[in-house]
């Protein structure tokens, strides 16, 4: 077994730690300081953070890792490798450097597709038929290292940023678990990146939670997937923003009409785009609960004909 040190701090990262803990010797866990959540502003620890305190992992938690002397507690580790998975900082050369073997990054496209921080909701918003997990070798460039290993999975048409996101979690600790072991014995080589197929995803913002009705119906229905859970798909109804949580691609002839206008098609909620239409499933009024939209329909029946957008 090798002394590993761990960088991680969301959901994505558990199921590589938790693979490292049963496989190799993790001596510590680096993750982003506690935040403030809740009503209470409670600070709430990372669910690396809650992982690593249950195996009884030393963890430190820095603001920054830019200086030298930030980075000393992992010298005292004197680690192998240094493993990153959705940290949430970039690492200079004095941490790239540390470990013998360098840092091992486990991202979640299949580079050099998707290089950036955010990958999984940029192959859903393209229309990607595949995607997937590599380990890569970190190297100052922005996810721009040579690759060790890939594990593809397709997109299905039901797939959202969630369900995508767990897949992907999974098949990063299984690549860990089946080719650490060779990557620090020299057995399996790092392949470098061909660069003139690079494309980037950068960080997704609030705003880009909103719909624009003018892109056609299989446009918007990857969006709406892509911004699930967070920032949410919205759109504006009567001056209120209006979460999209639940909807589908409408299928058959629909009536003629304006991009947003809302449409009633044999019984099911449509909202007509620039092409074709969206199938509203499940909706939430900003500060109500979470609704069917037929409960929705109930309580504001002048909803139907109405137009959404700004």
């Amino acid at each position: 077994m090798h002394k590993v040190v761990f960088m991680g701090t969301p959901d994505f990262a558990v199921p590589g730690l938790q693979a490292l803990i049963e496989t190799q010797h993790v001596v510590g866990v680096v993750t982003q300081p506690d935040k403030p959540a809740g009503r209470g502003n409670q600070l709430r620890p990372s669910p690396v953070k809650l992982v690593a305190e249950a195996a009884n992992i030393p963890v430190y938690q820095p603001k920054s890792l830019k200086s030298e002397e930030a980075a000393a507690p992992l010298h005292d580790w004197q680690p192998d490798v240094i493993v990153v998975a959705a940290f949430g900082q970039i690492l200079r050369p004095h941490v790239l450097a540390l470990p013998p073997h360098g840092c091992l990054n486990v991202h979640a496209s299949l580079l050099p597709r998707w290089r950036g921080a955010s990958p999984i909701q940029h192959a859903l918003l393209a229309g990607d038929a595949q995607t997937g997990v590599c380990l890569m070798q970190m190297d100052v460039g922005l996810d721009t290292g040579p690759v060790y290993v890939c594990e593809t999975t397709p997109i299905a048409a039901a797939d959202t940023a969630v369900t995508l996101h767990d897949r992907l979690a999974n098949l990063g600790a299984a690549l860990l678990r089946q080719h650490l072991s060779a990557i620090l014995s020299g057995q399996l080589l790092p392949m470098p990146q061909d660069d003139s197929h690079s494309t980037y995803a950068p960080m997704i913002k609030k705003e880009d939670g909103r719909l624009d009705w003018q892109q056609n119906s299989d446009q918007l229905d990857r969006h709406i997937r892509a911004m699930t859970p967070w920032p949410g798909a919205f759109t504006v109804w009567q001056g209120q923003v209006l979460k999209i949580l639940r909807a589908g691609v409408a299928d058959g002839r629909l009536p003629t009409g304006s991009p947003g206008q809302v449409v009633e098609v044999n019984g099911r909620v449509v909202v007509l785009s620039g092409t074709g239409g969206i199938q509203l499933l499940e909706v939430q009024l900003a500060g109500k609960k979470a609704m069917s939209v037929a409960e929705f329909l109930r309580g504001h029946p002048n909803f139907m004909g109405s137009e959404l957008g700004d």
